[in-house]
């Protein structure tokens, strides 16, 4: 049995058993018929060749496995050589118990001739053996198979953290140069304000950096990333220009997700709003877990028109990026929409499971 892990034993033993009783079924009805008195005995010839069929048969499985990959010709040689020695420790085996049982219980047993049992049996333990040969050849197969299928999926999973990390990269580049941007046009109107945001940006860097180390964190986490990036912002345009809103219930604050996915569409948010727009804006950032789902939205409206946005849903770097990175980590789990709110204002909605 040690050639059987351990959670096949238990099985394997009901399946011989089963077997065994199935066959001493069938031959007591024959030997009811003969006229003999002991019940017992078919189930003694039957699980007695059974039994030794059943430890054999580990043998085969286990040298047919060995055999795997070699040239044909090795397969037969050891096959022609095997089959004998699977027949020969299959009668001795199987007689030798049944030999030691009418002993204990002090009943005669007298087998055919050697010869005799060599043919009969013979013809069917090549039976056996070829059968037994094809099945452990499926089931080496299967188990092959499913290796494969274990190392395809290893490797779908670091590429899929592959492409996470190249996503994220791309997110940093993408914020520093839109912040730079924002904060050159008070260069030369406020040096000193200028040189205010720029320490606020060094800060907000720095923390950025840490967590693109990161695959992903939490909420909690990622908000302390976006806070200060809107406040950041709400400096450079002033609070006449930028309200600030941050609502997430305690449960979403701990639910996981990919690191930096709210600050691009944060960052557009002020980009394609407040940039291009003279009125008073307000940027809301809300998280709540609804079930075992997690469910964001980063949302703003303005009092005055609303400026056509630029969309980057088809071909930028923002929502494509956001896209990319959700079906990458949680497949077809997680949603994303992207479009004007009714109450006023455009909203960017996404659900994905709530891990923790």
């Amino acid at each position: 049995m040690s050639l059987l892990p351990p959670r096949w034993r238990l099985p394997y033993l009901a399946l011989l058993t089963v077997v065994g009783l199935l066959l001493s079924a069938s031959a007591l009805q024959a030997y009811r018929l003969s006229g003999r008195q002991h019940p017992w005995e078919p189930f003694l010839w039957e699980f007695s060749s059974v039994s030794v069929i059943g430890l054999l048969a580990l043998g085969v499985h286990a040298l047919v496995g060995h055999l795997r990959g070699r040239p044909w010709q090795q397969h037969l040689g050891a096959h022609f050589l095997a089959l004998p020695v699977f027949s020969v420790l299959h009668i001795a085996g199987m007689f030798g118990l049944r030999l030691a049982v009418y002993a204990l219980v002090g009943e005669s047993y007298q087998p055919d001739p050697v010869p005799t049992l060599l043919v009969f049996e013979g013809g069917k333990d090549a039976v056996t053996y070829i059968s037994f040969c094809l099945i452990s050849r499926g089931i080496w197969l299967a188990q092959a198979a499913g290796l494969r299928a274990e190392e395809l999926e290893r490797a779908r999973r670091e590429l899929a953290e592959l492409r996470l990390a190249r996503l994220a990269d791309q997110v940093q580049p993408h914020f520093l140069f839109n912040t730079l941007n924002l904060i050159s046009s008070v260069m030369y109107e406020d040096v000193p304000r200028a040189d205010r945001l720029l320490c606020q940006l060094s800060d907000l860097l720095r923390q950025t950096l840490a967590a693109q180390q990161r695959v992903e964190h939490s909420v909690g986490e990622e908000l302390a990333l976006v806070q200060p990036f809107l406040e950041l912002m709400q400096a450079r345009f002033g609070p006449e220009r930028l309200v600030i809103c941050i609502e997430a219930d305690t449960a979403a604050r701990g639910c996981r997700l990919p690191a930096l996915l709210l600050l691009a569409p944060v960052e557009n948010a002020v980009k394609h709003h407040v940039a291009r727009n003279r009125g008073l804006v307000t940027v809301s950032v809300t998280a709540r877990r609804v079930g075992a789902e997690l469910h964001l939205s980063v949302h703003n409206k303005s009092d005055g028109p609303v400026p056509e946005p630029e969309l980057e849903a088809e071909g930028g770097i923002g929502l494509r990026n956001l896209r990319e990175r959700l079906h990458v980590r949680h497949g077809s789990a997680a949603r994303l929409d992207f479009g004007p709110d009714p109450a006023g204002g455009m909203t960017l909605a996404v659900a994905l499971p709530c891990g923790c």
